[in-house]
């Protein structure tokens, strides 16, 4: 294991190396605020359980965390109502792409796992359920964990997103016919949109996913999750967290993970640190290009690994 000052050592080391890598992907074109940005921008950060942090590239350079959030929204929800929310929502990998209507036909409106877009729905649906505001009880909880007061919605992107929400909503009526929704579906959309639409660096988004790589504790040292609930978000990150692609990411990565089509990817070493990467290039499944080949470069730079 590296000391902690090497952490600089080798994210400085992959930054070189990504650097130097041609075919980054392409960003998300159906996203107009992020379909301008360059796939070759980077940025990456390490934290440690007590919230020291290391950084290379564009590490401080906010970016719209998307599916990132679910992470986040899972533990909120989870902390909440226990193994209830099981009842509603799958644990498994997909194997589809993460807008996918296909399997709650016959499966009765239950999504596969918390991270494909149905799965997410479910989640925030559940939260705004039991907060009154899923959207602002995500971001209040983002600033206390990353402490910055600053984080906020990106409104245009949720502008965006609704314009071309139509699969969405499609996921969400469908799931409502099964009884699997209990908010208006517009009101769905609109906390969903939101939740997506945060901007945060990867500081900000390794901070706050530090409570997973300190066993549930917050960073204030309260309890938000038992260790057996973080035990469980991490496993489904690392099954579900990169959609299509988990098993992939779990063979060259071999960190529990999850993406979102901004391009930003966290990752946690449990009891060791967490990560975030960001790069706007993605592959054809939604993940950042340059992310993954960091994370690879990473685990393997330093021996981290959940295996």
């Amino acid at each position: 294991m590296p000391s902690l000052q090497a952490f600089q050592h080798v994210l400085e080391r992959i930054a070189e190396e990504i650097e130097r890598t041609p075919g980054r992907g392409r960003a998300a074109d159906y996203i107009p605020a992020l379909a301008a940005l360059d796939p070759r921008r980077f940025g990456m950060a390490v934290c440690e359980p007590d919230g020291t942090v290391y950084g290379v590239g564009e590490w401080r350079q906010p970016f719209s965390a998307q599916s990132v959030t679910k992470v986040f929204t899972l533990a909120l929800d989870l902390a909440g109502e226990g193994d209830a929310l099981w009842e509603h929502v799958g644990r498994e990998p997909s194997g589809n792409p993460f807008n996918s209507l296909v399997q709650l036909e016959y499966e009765n409106g239950i999504p596969r796992n918390p991270f494909i877009n149905a799965g997410a729905l479910v989640v925030t649906d559940r939260l705004h359920t039991r907060t009154g505001h899923a959207a602002e009880t995500l971001l209040e909880f983002l600033r206390a964990e990353s402490g910055n007061p600053e984080l906020a919605f990106d409104l245009d992107v949720a502008a965006s997103e609704t314009v071309h929400g139509d699969r969405n909503a499609a996921l969400a009526h469908l799931m409502a016919s099964y009884g699997n929704i209990d908010n208006p579906v517009p009101v769905l959309l609109e906390e969903y949109f939101r939740q997506c639409s945060i901007e945060a660096s990867c500081a900000d988004l390794a901070l706050a996913t530090g409570f997973l790589a300190r066993h549930g504790l917050r960073a204030d040292g309260t309890r938000l999750l038992t260790r057996s609930q973080a035990k469980q978000v991490n496993a489904v990150m690392l099954t579900c967290g990169t959609y299509d692609a988990a098993g992939d990411f779990a063979y060259r990565v071999g960190l529990p993970g999850k993406s979102g089509v901004g391009g930003g990817i966290v990752a946690v070493v449990p009891g060791r640190c967490t990560l975030c990467v960001w790069s706007p290039g993605l592959d054809e499944r939604g993940n950042s290009v340059a992310g993954v080949a960091a994370l690879d470069r990473f685990t393997t730079l330093t021996g981290l690994s959940v295996f």
